[in-house]
């Protein structure tokens, strides 16, 4: 859509193309919105009736207008009565671009197309691409009038669970930066509960009538907790924000979400909560980061959570840039499963000569004997058929999944229930899925895909229940690594801190 600007009361204002008119007396030829310079939002005018839905379904966010479902006159009315402002996509600067969306200003990350709807040479954000095209000539549309408040009246929490010592004093902490500018890193061991030790702090949101994000770099993640959070807060409007999600236009209070999703957001949230902060892909792209920093107010409170923050949170939280708290115990007041290192050979011959290693077949079954459920990682998708191919001839129920994996959440789903024994996976279950009786094996630990992160968290997913908090964990390896001996340590570490404090037995 083309644009042009003309001067009104000592402001310049934008008119669309196709609503411009012979008596109003343009001030810049019609063109792509990139190509004007500069101009106003009017004031708000008080006595105009303005749409309730168009506040509740833009407030808080920037949209392109294609995403918008209501006509460009509507849209329009809005803008000259100060309910709505039109932002510039893509900014220009001498021979550099920026994404208003993403933050991108890497060059190799743009690119142009002769573009229809203005008639030019039109540079696109290939960044974001994935979130809709974000070109020069399409604007993002955003709410400037009232904000949309919620009650503080529903915001009862429905959990009568009792917090361990640990998971305490980090709730208490988080209840105290409600309402600050604080920035808070939330370091808990993988098990620790992380999501109970929010409830109260969410709850003190609530009662102030916050809006609360809850974000996750992975879909599998937001999936598990939304549940969790609905049943905690059920007066609560609650949505969840994901690629496959059927609630991507719904508004909630507490809005459960991706990374990515976040993109779309601006300048809304009272209290940004970021989980598993050291994850792929949050934890390598810059524009996720920025996402989080857009789609949260100035003055927001940010708590940042993980098992295995990076130097530079640690750092900050060191020197005391940002408050901290450490969760080194799990809820249940046992101690983490320490990693047992068993040497297995060059596996790799053995898979291409159809078997895998005798010492990990035996153990496979003699987990299975303790009817205990399996997660058998490997370091690639690759391996993940021929590993499978070996493992179903001694072994039924049986399954592989990875991320790109059409079946995936289905296939979570049946491990969760017990339908399966073993499930082969690829790193992409490190984080982010709690079973109750679960054994953990690592083919090929020594592998360059398994950082001493990966590994803790890998390591995590057992031993979680109280039920069964001694869970096997297993790194079959052709040669130790550093990062194999550092999440040994790491583990290990924690538990000595955990013991010291008197939260475990």
């Amino acid at each position: 859509m083309k644009f042009a600007s003309f001067l009104y009361e000592g402001q310049t204002l934008l008119v669309p193309e196709k609503l411009s008119s012979k008596e109003v007396i343009v001030d810049s030829p019609v063109a792509s919105i990139s190509q004007i310079p500069y101009w106003d939002t009017p004031p708000v005018t008080p006595s105009f009736t303005y749409s309730k839905q168009i506040q509740r379904y833009l407030s808080g966010k920037q949209l392109l207008l294609e995403e918008l479902p209501f006509s460009i006159n509507t849209i329009y009315e809005h803008y000259l009565n100060g309910y709505i402002t039109f932002v510039k996509p893509i900014n220009q600067l001498n021979e550099r671009f920026y994404c208003t969306r993403c933050g991108n200003d890497k060059a190799n990350l743009f690119a142009s197309f002769l573009c229809a709807r203005c008639d030019r040479e039109c540079m696109y954000c290939r960044n974001c691409i994935m979130m809709k095209r974000i070109s020069q000539c399409t604007p993002l549309v955003e709410w400037v009038g009232p904000e949309m408040l919620f009650g503080n009246e529903d915001y009862k929490m429905e959990w009568n669970g009792k917090l361990s010592k640990g998971q305490k004093t980090a709730a208490d902490l988080f209840v105290k930066c409600i309402g600050s500018r604080e920035k808070l890193l939330i370091w808990a061991v993988c098990g620790a509960g992380k999501t109970e030790v929010l409830f109260e702090g969410i709850s003190e949101a609530l009662s102030k009538g916050q809006s609360i994000c809850l974000a996750a770099p992975r879909t599998d993640v937001v999936i598990e907790l939304a549940p969790r959070i609905k049943k905690a807060f059920p007066m609560v409007e609650v949505v969840s924000l994901h690629g496959g999600s059927e609630e991507l236009q719904e508004r909630g209070q507490i809005v459960i979400s991706t990374t990515h999703q976040l993109l779309r957001f601006n300048n809304h949230f009272d209290l940004m909560i970021v989980d598993e902060v050291d994850a792929f892909p949050y934890s390598i792209d810059d524009s996720l980061k920025f996402a989080v920093l857009k789609a949260g107010k100035n003055d927001a409170t940010v708590a940042y959570l993980s098992a295995t923050p990076d130097k530079d949170l640690r750092n900050k939280a060191d020197v005391g840039e940002i408050t901290s708290v450490r969760i080194p115990a799990r809820y249940h007041g046992l101690p983490l499963p320490v990693p047992a290192f068993r040497w297995c050979g060059n596996w790799r011959k053995h898979l291409k000569r159809g078997a895998i290693p005798e010492q990990v077949n035996n153990w496979l079954t003699e987990q299975i004997a303790k009817n205990s459920q399996v997660f058998l990682f490997v370091p690639s998708v690759n391996l993940l058929e021929s590993v499978f191919d070996s493992v179903k001839l001694k072994l039924q129920n049986v399954e592989t999944v990875h991320a790109e994996d059409p079946g995936r959440h289905e296939k979570v789903k049946r491990f969760r229930e017990g339908k399966t024994c073993v499930l082969i996976t690829t790193t992409i279950l490190e984080r982010g899925i709690t079973v109750s009786n679960v054994s953990v094996g690592v083919l090929g630990a020594e592998d360059n895909i398994f950082t001493e992160s990966a590994l803790v968290q890998i390591s995590g997913r057992a031993g979680r229940s109280a039920d069964y908090p001694t869970g096997d964990v297993v790194f079959f390896h052709y040669g130790k690594t550093s990062s194999m001996i550092g999440a040994e340590n790491h583990i290990q570490s924690m538990n000595e801190e955990a013991k010291r404090k008197g939260w475990i037995s």
